[in-house]
């Protein structure tokens, strides 16, 4: 049941336009590039192998002065070929360098959009920048745009150090976009409202107050529930894909990016420099003065993660799984025909891929996964925090622990939607 929800919700959620570009070889340099895209020499195109199966498409757009780096999930109905030059401007005003990606589905990314499937279209693109173009992750900041904020906030969750956090025209959920819900329901997605209060790096959140797709309302409440909270932009008059023609959304966004810049030595547990904190951290939407984090606040906000990421040892479909995905190099496309060209007709983006005739040499593009870190230190974490294995009776007992609260939780599933329905009668007679 839980499958079809998902099927149907992905339906209703997700609106792939036509491919805005083709992907050809580059005669001299004999590298995959963006075609009939302008400024499309600036960016380096990647293939990607995800954990579930598909090949979505990367563009890499790089800056010499850059010490940071954006990994830009892009909103619904839109393509790498629509944004790139986006991408451009992004990374010559703020001096980054600038990651941006299609989800399955989307442009000449082969599959089907779905939540988890972006979920592990991130994950690739995040191995790619660790492992390809040696990006540490304190010196990555996640940018999602509308729905792009769904997988930005799953990854933000997951990694401690990650620098910040930008969410341009987010939402909280996505049935909190058509209806006005008090409770998650189980069959909802990008469920953004219970995952940031997790993120434990900056969060800059910025909305236009005239958006007519996303209320203004989802911008604030995020901001409210941030656990780091940067000063927000409301751009006065901004609509939902137009804020970046403002002139003060890149002034923002560059102080945002300076103060990120002057920390040294980042880590989650590291108070923000004195400039970030006073400054930009102090009001929120209602100009009311918010009281700064003690140290013992700190303290127990680190205990508390750390001991979240040594419990949550167990594998899940979310989880990074170095094992189920593999990368292509960006320059791997020397072994490709010249005159190789994905057009719109092609089903598959790989198509030359999957020839008899190439597989041997198709081996050596498939990098060998990495061994998860986690994985490599998990039995240290387990006994460094258990201290002693359970015994038999400490199983059982957890087993009817489990059964009990399942049963709670359906309980509560089901006076929810009562609740709900209650609220929704009670409006429509009033």
């Amino acid at each position: 049941m839980g499958g079809a929800a998902s099927t149907i919700a992905a339906k209703l959620a997700f609106f792939p336009p036509e491919p805005s570009y083709q992907v050809d070889i580059d005669e001299q340099t004999q590298k995959l590039k963006l075609k009939d895209v302008p400024q499309s020499e600036k960016g380096e195109v990647t293939i990607l192998q995800t954990k579930r199966g598909h090949y979505i498409f990367g563009v890499f757009v790089r800056n010499k002065g850059a010490t940071l780096t954006l990994l830009y999930s892009h909103g619904n109905a839109a393509d790498l070929g629509q944004m790139f030059e986006f991408f451009v401007e992004l990374s010559d005003r703020l001096r980054v360098n600038v990651m941006g990606y299609d989800y399955a589905g989307y442009g000449r990314s082969n599959g089907e959009p779905s939540e988890q499937n972006t979920y592990a279209d991130i994950e690739a693109v995040y191995k790619c920048l660790k492992e390809i173009y040696e990006v540490k992750e304190e010196d990555i900041i996640l940018y999602g745009q509308s729905i792009g904020s769904g997988p930005t906030l799953e990854l933000a969750t997951k990694l401690p150090q990650i620098r910040g956090v930008i969410l341009q025209s987010a939402i909280l959920s996505g049935l909190r976009v058509m209806y006005r819900i008090k409770y998650s329901l189980w069959l909802d997605i990008y469920k953004n409202i219970d995952k940031i209060p997790y993120v434990s790096c900056p969060i800059l959140v910025i909305h236009g107050t005239e958006d007519e797709i996303v209320d203004i309302s989802h911008g604030k409440k995020l901001w409210e529930l941030s656990k780091m909270k940067y000063e927000p932009l409301w751009v006065n008059g901004g609509n939902h894909c137009d804020l970046q023609l403002f002139p003060h959304f890149f002034t923002h966004l560059k102080k945002f990016i300076t103060s990120l810049e002057r920390q040294s030595d980042y880590s989650k547990n590291v108070e923000l420099e004195e400039s970030i904190i006073d400054l930009d951290y102090t009001f929120d939407v209602t100009n009311e003065v918010k009281c700064r984090p003690s140290i013992e606040e700190i303290e127990k906000s680190r205990i508390s993660t750390e001991q979240k990421e040594i419990i949550s040892t167990r594998p899940s479909t979310d989880s990074l799984s170095c094992g189920d995905s593999s990368l292509l190099m960006p320059n791997s496309c020397r072994i490709l025909q010249k005159n190789t060209s994905f057009g719109e007709s092609d089903t598959h983006p790989l198509t030359f891929l999957k020839s008899p005739r190439n597989i041997a040499d198709n081996r050596r593009l498939l990098l060998k996964p990495r061994v998860s870190v986690d994985k490599r230190e998990k039995p240290r974490k387990s006994m460094d925090y258990f201290g002693k294995s359970r015994t038999s009776t400490d199983q059982s007992e957890r087993g009817r622990n489990s059964i009990d609260r399942f049963g709670d939780m359906m309980r509560s599933v089901a006076l929810c939607n009562i609740d709900c329905l209650k609220q929704t009668l009670a409006k429509e007679e009033d």
